[in-house]
């Protein structure tokens, strides 16, 4: 199946079953959503295709969008999203409070295991990279702010499907699944309840060899996971700091930042 295809069937997939149309809005929040399922960009074309309208029905939209910021043209004549939902959802007071928290605490961990972290939390069936703090170190794993990742290809992902309420964890599924358009992975539901009871994940990086995530809950008071925190562990010739030692620092990070927020400190 084609790019545009797939996205074709998520976009009509997205629009079913609306009960109180606004034809305007939601043409503006369907151009939307299928960008951000394209981080290449796509041209006018493509996305009048994919959202089964002529080039002049969503032209005036895309000017819209795009003289309020929310798209930019990129390489040829495509354009992309911008920054600018990612930086209103950094201004969004939840979620301010929770990086200003989560900061401090990261930079600290960072320099004490020369390694990079990152926190994530949950956008459908995504996940959404919030803030990273690099290595202290001239090596190191970088993963971009603002950047999305498939729940099943994270360890931040299955950490927070572990540690949340049975109702927001079919959500979340049902989600990714209408998202995906894949199986559930076998096994999902006793990997889920592992990493539940040993408080962390563990495992290989779905993108680098050499890179083993580990990863720990940020949780709120009723023990439910508001956001990941996450060491990609590369280890360094000559290092003294070794993988045991990094989840151990990681979980007190996790259970700080927690802690701050007024949750509980996993495990």
């Amino acid at each position: 199946m084609s790019k545009v295809s797939a996205l074709e069937t998520r976009v009509r997939a997205l629009s079913e079953n609306d009960s109180y149309a606004v034809p305007a809005l939601e043409k503006g929040l369907d151009v939307l959503e299928l960008l951000a399922s394209a981080p290449d960009g796509l041209t006018k074309s493509q996305i009048a295709r994919a959202l089964n309208r002529t080039a002049s029905e969503i032209f005036r939209m895309l000017i819209c969008l795009e003289r309020r910021g929310y798209i930019a043209q990129v390489e040829g004549e495509r354009v992309s999203l911008t920054l600018k939902m990612f930086k209103m959802v950094q201004q969004h007071p939840p979620t301010e409070r929770l990086i200003a928290t989560a900061l401090p605490v990261m930079y600290h961990l960072a320099h004490d295991i020369l390694q990079s972290c990152h926190l994530a939390v949950l956008e459908g069936g995504r996940l959404v990279i919030l803030s990273q703090v690099n290595a202290p170190t001239p090596i190191g794993f970088f993963v971009k702010p603002g950047s999305t990742v498939d729940i099943m290809e994270a360890a931040s992902g299955y950490v927070l499907l572990a540690h949340m309420s049975d109702a927001q964890r079919e959500r979340t599924l049902r989600d990714w699944k209408r998202e995906a358009g894949r199986a559930m992975p076998r096994g999902l539901n006793s990997h889920l309840k592992r990493i539940a009871q040993a408080g962390f994940e563990r495992q290989g990086s779905y993108l680098v060899k050499g890179v083993t995530n580990l990863s720990c809950p940020i949780l709120d008071g009723r023990q439910s996971a508001v956001a990941a925190l996450t060491v990609p562990f590369i280890e360094l010739s000559g290092s003294k700091v070794k993988e045991p030692e990094v989840l151990k620092a990681l979980r007190e990070a996790a259970g700080e930042i927690s802690t701050a927020i007024g949750g509980t400190s996993p495990g």
